[in-house]
């Protein structure tokens, strides 16, 4: 019978194999026998030592026979390419792929993915062996790079910047790999190198530099005049002396505290891709954040109500920096929104559904053309007022930068006279 046939051929296989591997274990059966030779000279039973060494035949006679080479593996002999190309071993370079940190795809001429380390996989997800490239990663300038570089077996690299989930910037390179055996199929390998935090580092030093001597410049020019007239006209009067040393000391705190939120914005923009993921529950943190601000609210004589659900509401965090966000809001709504003489946070959602914390005031809001601009960094609806309040220009500058890293959202609702709305939204 031809089941029958086919039936005896594949149990003659499987006991070539059995005999191949046992060939191959002689190490095994000789560290073996040593082993039992030792264990009777040490007056060990025969009995259960022989036994021993029968159980460890048996399971090299019947265990599953490991592959010898990479060709002769599973996963070597599943990665057929759709056009016909011979499969491609890479279990060999698997392991020192997936110890690299940096992310890395094999492709094939025909631009699809044969393999990916783990690094590729925490980026890209698990990309199924000969998807085509296109499929994955859709920039035209990817695309181009591979191409050009499966035309010409040279190797290429660019820049690209992505902006979702979080803005990075890799540079990437295409090259060949050299075969060892000519009639091998060309492959090529793309590797992604995070410049990110170079990139990042190199727009803080410059926005420092730039936002600092700009800020910086108004009350240094104050203190030089304050301390020249000092050692001039005013040497010998001690009124000036007193009223020009409060002007000096107010500026040096208004310098100390927008360096202090200088460092603060720089140091958010550095780990602004890495999303926090600690459980943070809402409620107690907006009952601190209130009960902290009730001395300025009482000297503004503004009430702020705290509106909370009866059950926790659960968010990923930082604790430290959502406490930031809203002292921020709350601090600026009894500030800029002191003529309603209430302020209102209320927290909402959970179980489901989208978390979304409010801050409203009754002050004299905001045009429609300051909306959009208010999150810029130094931008002031009304400049004397917000100096006058001790603004430095970044409140919600660090707002923003604090919120994209937690992937929320901040909605600013406001009209002239109708007072403002800062919802944050998880």
């Amino acid at each position: 019978m031809p089941q029958e046939a086919e039936l005896e051929q594949v149990i003659a296989r499987k006991r070539q194999g059995r005999l191949a591997a046992l060939s191959g274990e002689g190490w095994s059966l000789t560290l073996s026998l040593l082993f039992c030779g030792l264990l009777l000279a040490f007056s060990f039973p025969a009995v259960p030592v022989v036994g021993f060494w029968l159980v460890f035949l048996l399971f090299l006679w019947w265990g599953p026979p490991l592959p010898r080479t990479a060709e002769d593996s599973p996963q070597a002999q599943d990665r057929d390419e759709a056009d016909g190309e011979p499969a491609v071993a890479f279990d060999p370079l698997a392991a020192a792929f997936d110890a690299l940190d940096m992310p890395v795809l094999v492709i094939s001429r025909s631009q699809q993915v044969v393999f990916q380390n783990q690094a590729a996989e925490t980026i890209f997800g698990v990309i199924p062996p000969m998807t085509d490239l296109a499929a994955r990663l859709r920039s035209p300038a990817i695309l181009d790079l591979m191409r050009e570089t499966i035309a010409t077996g040279r190797p290429n690299q660019i820049e690209h910047s992505q902006h979702l989930p979080a803005e990075a910037v890799y540079i990437l390179r295409a090259a060949p790999v050299m075969a060892a055996e000519a009639a091998a199929p060309p492959l090529f390998v793309l590797s992604f190198r995070d410049i990110s935090q170079t990139r990042r580092i190199e727009r803080m030093r410059s926005d420092f530099v730039a936002n600092a001597s700009h800020e910086l410049r108004t009350p240094l020019a104050s203190l030089r005049g304050f301390i020249e007239t000092l050692l001039g006209p005013a040497r010998n009067d001690p009124q000036a002396h007193a009223r020009f040393l409060g002007i000096m000391l107010e500026q040096t705190n208004r310098m100390s505290r927008l360096i202090d939120d200088l460092l603060s914005l720089s140091r958010l923009e550095l780990k602004a891709h890495i999303a926090p993921d600690q459980a943070v529950d809402l409620a107690p943190l907006l009952g601190h954040v209130r009960d902290a601000l009730l001395p300025l609210a009482g000297e503004l004589d503004v009430e702020v109500d705290l509106i909370l659900p009866p059950t926790p509401v659960i968010v990923r965090g930082d604790g430290d920096e959502l406490i930031q966000v809203f002292q921020n809001l709350v601090e600026n709504a009894c500030k800029y929104g002191q003529e309603g003489k209430r302020v209102e946070v209320r927290l909402t959602g959970g179980d489901g559904r989208p978390v979304e914390v409010a801050v409203e005031d009754w002050g004299p809001g905001m045009a429609a053309e300051h909306v959009p601009r208010v999150t810029e960094r130094f931008y002031r609806v009304n400049v004397e007022a917000s100096r006058s309040k001790k603004g430095t220009g970044l409140g919600l500058a660090i707002v923003k930068h604090i919120l994209t890293r937690h992937r929320a959202r901040l909605i600013i609702q406001s009209e002239l006279g109708q007072g403002t709305i800062f919802t944050v939204r998880f």
